[in-house]
């Protein structure tokens, strides 16, 4: 049976995950370590850290593997832009590139951010999606975008940049915000845990320019809460109704301009259950399973069979 290896080596996650179509995902994914305190790694720390936590990483995924791979596909830069890249994801694409050697099996590379969208397209259970276009937004601490995803056998799909931040990422000021309140980064979990435990869900402002939109007023809306006295767990909840009020407003500045297309969260943010009940009550989204919304190889080694069946059959 035909077994495919992926990899992804973020900037704050080292991951690979095994795709048997047949039977199904198994993966194995390690955060990189960040200091109390801190809201980031420099991308020298990244390339250290993942050099050290890919053999275990590894190890652990293919603990019980006796077969052959068929395939392996890596990220190997952020999004499908001309001059892409960071350099944490050359871990992974030399890891890679050695493995494919060793076993003799194509190679395919491809981007982070499609790897988001197609572990959400995995994990929901939508591969429907994959034969129109549809609306894709990936929202974490690297990349807040929307996308326009129309389907390409020859790579699944590409993708067209359709709105963005004009500042911070989501996943920036959530992170930042959580660092305020005293949580450990990545600030994400913590920081919803402290949201749902506010009295009321608050009334979220949103700056769009467009289709665009403008993130860092949120910051200081919440820090100015904050020192005039709102709790950990209202400014928490300011912070998060924001962002949520911003995704609402760009989904019915997107659909104005595409029409009703069906829409796909991704991205680490969009774990947050909090927003996905909002969102899901207003607009046609789907949303990627919480373990397939952060980092992750999955959507790599479903990329990786999809397209090595196509270009094979």
């Amino acid at each position: 049976m035909p077994v495919f290896l992926g990899i992804d080596t973020s900037n704050y996650t080292t991951s690979a995950a095994l795709y048997d179509p047949a039977v199904g995902m198994v993966q194995q994914k390690k955060l990189l370590p960040v200091k109390s305190g801190a809201c980031g790694l420099r991308q020298s720390d990244a390339v250290f850290h993942h050099v050290q936590q890919m053999p275990a990483v590894l190890e652990q995924l293919l603990a019980d593997f006796d077969g052959t791979i068929t395939a392996v596909g890596v990220s190997s830069r952020p999004r499908d832009a001309e001059g892409s890249y960071m350099p944490c994801f050359t871990v992974g694409l030399s890891t890679a590139k050695a493995i494919a050697a060793v076993q003799k099996c194509p190679l395919y590379t491809f981007s982070h951010q499609n790897g988001h969208i197609a572990a959400a397209v995995y994990s929901s259970g939508q591969l429907a999606l994959l034969s129109r276009p549809f609306l894709a937004f990936h929202v974490s601490g690297g990349t807040t975008e929307a996308v326009l995803v129309t389907p390409n056998p020859e790579q699944l799909f590409t993708v067209t940049l359709a709105a963005q931040t004009l500042d911070l990422n989501a996943g920036q000021l959530i992170d930042r915000i959580g660092v305020m309140l005293g949580l450990d980064f990545p600030c994400g979990q913590a920081l919803e845990q402290l949201a749902a435990a506010a009295p009321v869900w608050p009334k979220g402002k949103a700056t769009l320019k467009g289709t665009d939109c403008c993130l860092s007023g949120i910051e200081n809306i919440c820090r100015k809460a904050y020192e005039n006295g709102a709790s950990k767990e209202e400014t928490a909840a300011l912070c998060l109704a924001c962002v949520e009020k911003t995704l609402d407003e760009m989904c019915r500045a997107l659909l104005a301009v595409h029409g009703n297309l069906p829409i796909l969260m991704a991205g680490g943010v969009m774990s947050n259950r909090l927003m996905r009940d909002r969102l899901t009550a207003k607009y046609p989204v789907s949303f990627a399973d919480p373990a397939f919304s952060a980092d992750n190889a999955a959507g790599i080694a479903f990329l990786c069979g999809t397209v090595h069946n196509y270009r094979n059959s």
